[in-house]
C-alpha cells in the first residue's frame, strides 16, 4: 500500500529472519531514495533492521515503538550496482 511517497509494508507475525530477507528485497524493487516504512512484531527486528541498513546503505529515518512491535522508516540507499556518473 501507498501512503503518498512512502509504501507501507506490513510484516507483523513474521519472525526472524524474514522481515529483514523481505525488507532486502522490497527495497531491491525501489528506486534510491523512495521512502520505505515497514512494521514488525518481531522482537529482534529493533536490532536486525538497523543493522541491514547499516550495513546495506540505506538510511534508517524513523524507528518508532508500537503497540505490540516497531516501525521503521526507510530511505532507500543508492544501488551500489549503479554507475557513479560524475
Amino acid at each position: 500500500m501507498t501512503d503518498g511517497t512512502t509504501t507501507v509494508y506490513d510484516l507483523r507475525g513474521l519472525k526472524c529472519p524474514l522481515p529483514v530477507l523481505k525488507t532486502k528485497r522490497r527495497l531491491a524493487r525501489m528506486a534510491d531514495g523512495e521512502l520505505l516504512t515497514v512494521e514488525t512484531s518481531d522482537p529482534l527486528a529493533v536490532i536486525d533492521i538497523p543493522h541491514f541498513c547499516r550495513e546495506h546503505g540505506h538510511s534508517l529515518v524513523q524507528k518508532i515503538t508500537t503497540e505490540g512491535g516497531h516501525r521503521f522508516t526507510i530511505r532507500r540507499g543508492m544501488n551500489p550496482h549503479q554507475e557513479i556518473r560524475t
